[in-house]
């Protein structure tokens, strides 16, 4: 019997990389001094790329539970660095939007994600940084349209 797991196979090294990749973030977000944690400067990086989110809509994104994410959110509000308000279309959820002070803060972080970015793609040619990027994102297209319709049937199975 033939157990081995293939160590080279696409879905190995795409985790081994996402895993090593966050590590590497993870500790420079650590030495950089920018008085936030790995988890908050994701967190904040998140409500960035869809400004006016809810909480669960982030949590989501992120693949964490959303009591974590609003552990993440409190923190980010106490820095002044995002504001929940009142969603329009639910009076019970709030809309998480970047403050004026997150810019200066989301610069500093995209700093170090350059310097991960640089460091992982040491050797790559400009050519092989657009092709690698062309294909990860289809990959995550692929892979975003394979999950819905599980979301979809989760959504609309009973609650027990």
């Amino acid at each position: 019997m033939n157990s081995r797991i293939n160590t080279d196979s696409l879905a190995f090294l795409v985790s081994d990389c996402a895993r090593l990749i966050r590590t590497a973030f993870e500790r420079r977000i650590l030495v950089a001094g920018l008085g936030l944690t790995a988890g908050e400067a994701r967190t904040l990086m998140q409500v960035a790329a869809i400004n006016g989110s809810r909480q669960l809509d982030i949590a989501s994104r992120m693949g964490l539970e959303p009591m974590t994410v609003s552990a993440f959110l409190d923190k980010l509000q106490a820095r002044g660095l995002i504001e929940r308000q009142p969603d329009p279309l639910d009076r019970r959820a709030k809309r998480i939007v970047l403050s004026e002070s997150a810019e200066a803060k989301l610069t500093q972080i995209d700093r170090e994600v350059c310097e991960v970015e640089r460091n992982a793609t040491q050797g790559f040619g400009k050519d092989l940084q657009i092709q690698l990027h062309d294909a990860l994102c289809a990959f995550r297209s692929n892979l975003q349209k394979a999950e819905a319709p599980a979301e979809v049937e989760r959504e609309l199975r009973p609650v027990d």
